[in-house]
């Protein structure tokens, strides 16, 4: 069964049930975390009360600095809301590592981003070196990767779209949620993962709701891809896609096919038009709720609750 670990700003917790018991360890990073399994292992088996897991304060359990690599379009239910048809060729892109934010924190919109956008994601942490031209394949996942956090890809989709650039509409400080949990996984664990049900809501209304069997790209075969030019250390996060759901959707076919006849600046100034009467963007004053979870508790990695704001 897997260990969920949890990160305060004094230390590292494993988390039994509603409580948590300090772990006893030096370890400042989450590679330096990762290198004492011991002292997890030894902490989750302490027959210690623990500490009420309501009464900490967590932070994100993946420590920064680290690579953040994320994966476009990589779910069925995605690849329609965005209008993809056909073979989709299995996409990366980097996030700034300064984008991570906890759990609870909250998401601060820029005041020049108008179309805020979310997206529930299964983090891999890595637990291992992944040199270049690996070939990873299903049974060598736990070799790689030492366990899963949840996260929001929050994106910023008027930068994103009209600049095509990923970095930056995806950057943003408090962009990447990440928590509660560090779930540590046993090498049996990882037959579930397909069973993982990512769920994203919004003010209490559900936006997305899909199992990891809807994903184009599995975790094995996604390392295998991005080891042909980028290596990996412990301690670094991948983003492995969002289901279908999010406020971002491809306008109709007949809608698309007139505007790619037009100027691009005559071309977004329509579509953003559009875009300005879709409520389901995020605006200052709405909470979003995430969790991913096997519908058995095998795996759980907590919830998210992640207010939006503007910024100052």
């Amino acid at each position: 069964m897997s260990t969920n670990v949890l990160r305060t700003p004094d230390g590292w917790w494993a988390v039994r049930n509603e409580r948590a018991v300090r772990i006893e360890t030096k370890a400042v990073t989450t590679a330096e975390l990762l290198a004492d399994r011991a002292a997890v292992q030894e902490a989750a088996a302490s027959d210690e009360s623990g500490t009420p897991v309501a009464d900490l304060v967590a932070l994100p359990p993946v420590t920064t600095p680290c690579r953040v690599v994320a994966q476009m379009v990589n779910y069925r239910s995605h690849a329609k809301d965005s209008g993809f048809t056909g073979d989709i060729p299995p996409t990366f892109f980097r996030k700034a590592s300064g984008s991570v934010s906890g759990p609870h924190d909250a998401i601060v919109r820029p005041a020049h981003v108008k179309f805020l956008d979310y997206e529930v994601e299964l983090g891999l942490v890595m637990g291992a070196p992944l040199p270049v031209a690996t070939v990873v394949e299903e049974q060598d996942l736990p070799t790689y990767v030492a366990g899963l956090v949840l996260t929001n890809d929050v994106s910023a989709r008027d930068v994103q779209l009209t600049k095509t650039q990923f970095y930056e509409s995806k950057s943003y400080p408090t962009f990447t949620p990440t928590g509660p949990y560090l779930a540590l996984l046993e090498p049996a664990d990882f037959a579930h993962l397909l069973n993982l049900r990512l769920r994203l809501n919004v003010n209490g209304v559900p936006r997305q709701d899909r199992t990891l069997a809807d994903m184009i790209v599995r975790p094995a075969q996604a390392l295998t891809l991005l080891a042909r030019f980028q290596t990996l250390a412990p301690g670094d996060l991948l983003l492995t896609g969002t289901p279908g759901g999010t406020a971002l959707k491809a306008p109709p076919k007949p809608v698309e096919k007139i505007s790619a006849l037009l100027p691009p600046a005559l071309k977004w100034k329509a579509f953003f038009k559009g875009q300005a009467k879709n409520p389901l963007y995020l605006r200052s004053g709405d909470l979003i709720t995430a969790t991913i979870a096997t519908a058995d508790g095998r795996i759980e990695l907590g919830e998210q609750r992640t207010p939006v704001t503007d910024a100052p």
